[in-house]
């Protein structure tokens, strides 16, 4: 007897969040829309491997055991394949999803029928007055950032909008188009990943709905160290990759003075408190194989020009908002 696809597959990919992967879970149970399965890839977590999950409560559930740690790209890709649901909810392992998540979100693939990626709203797990992300946003000069990261939670906006790119830790994408793009690029590991996608999915004509009723609480970087050599390591080479693999070349050629002299900015300004090897690694490594990345075929889009335009107006070309991680979202009748 076939099994009956859910409307909604829920991919955590899980290494060394212990208890935190519980707490995730436990909000999974209380979801008011209950047509959906989660999928589990533990990466061969080390610290506080799985064990006894407790997952009474969840529709259906499948743990994904690997033997490597492939990194958040892989493993999501991997769940992805293996998923039956129309829709991908994406959730981290250090989140937590309020009871309507769901619920919000298929009321908005119901209200958007044309659109195919969705954006959450994060709020900070720790500090529940402040955003942790409404969108992901993306500077011209090759620059991305979580929109409102750390700003107040008066600032989330009050209506459905376009924004560029979803946050990896809440994405929604419809599972065909993810399969169909190629799904995450799997030599980005983690981080920055999300905004790669985000760009091939614009250049492929793709917009991105912002959604401020579906709500996930958010502890970033709880397993990997905000500032560790591990994070500025992959940062600052992934932000340098999927620039320079994905951005139109009369755009690259106009911005990349501008990338470069950020980059050093970003540097300058992280010397007091971030692991400064990792950040130089980062750099150089993204400078010297980014090039490479964009003459190879597999996870690269040819554009056409109605394309390229689009991409050009959803990035935001005011520093100050850049500077000041403000949210960049849009009306949704200018799309």
């Amino acid at each position: 007897m076939s099994r009956v696809q859910p409307l909604f597959s829920v991919l955590i990919v899980n290494y060394n969040a212990g208890e935190l992967l519980q707490n995730a879970l436990n909000s999974l149970k209380n979801q008011t829309f209950r047509d959906f399965e989660v999928l589990v890839v533990d990466n061969h977590s080390e610290r506080n491997p799985i064990g006894d999950l407790d997952t009474n409560g969840i529709p259906n559930i499948r743990v994904l055991r690997e033997k490597t740690n492939h990194g958040f790209a892989k493993g999501n890709n991997l769940a992805a394949q293996e998923a039956t649901g129309k829709w991908l909810a994406l959730l981290n392992p250090d989140a937590t999803a309020d009871p309507n998540w769901l619920a919000e979100i298929h009321k908005a693939t119901e209200r958007h029928r044309n659109c195919r990626v969705f954006a959450c709203g994060q709020i900070n797990m720790d500090e529940p007055e402040l955003l942790d992300g409404a969108g992901d946003a993306y500077f011209a000069f090759g620059i991305p950032w979580r929109g409102g990261f750390e700003r107040p939670i008066s600032e989330l906006p009050n209506r459905d909008s376009l924004c560029f790119s979803p946050c990896g830790a809440s994405a929604v994408y419809d599972r065909q188009l993810f399969l169909e793009i190629g799904g995450f690029d799997e030599r980005f590991f983690c981080y920055c990943e999300d905004v790669d996608l985000g760009m091939r999915l614009q250049l492929s004509n793709e917009k991105c709905v912002f959604l401020p009723d579906a709500i996930i609480h958010h502890k970033g970087s709880a397993t990997s160290g905000r500032y560790s050599h591990f994070t500025m390591y992959h940062g600052f080479r992934n932000r340098t990759w999927a620039y320079l693999k994905n951005m139109p070349l009369s755009v690259l050629i106009l911005t990349l003075p501008g990338h470069l002299a950020l980059m050093l900015y970003i540097y300058l300004r992280n010397m007091g408190h971030a692991d400064l090897k990792g950040m130089r690694k980062g750099m150089w490594h993204g400078l010297k194989d980014g090039w490479s990345l964009r003459w190879q075929d597999e996870y690269t889009v040819k554009p056409n020009r109605e394309a390229i335009w689009n991409l050009v107006r959803s990035m935001a070309w005011n520093p100050v908002r850049l500077s000041q991680r403000g949210v960049h979202v849009w009306d949704l009748r200018t799309a």
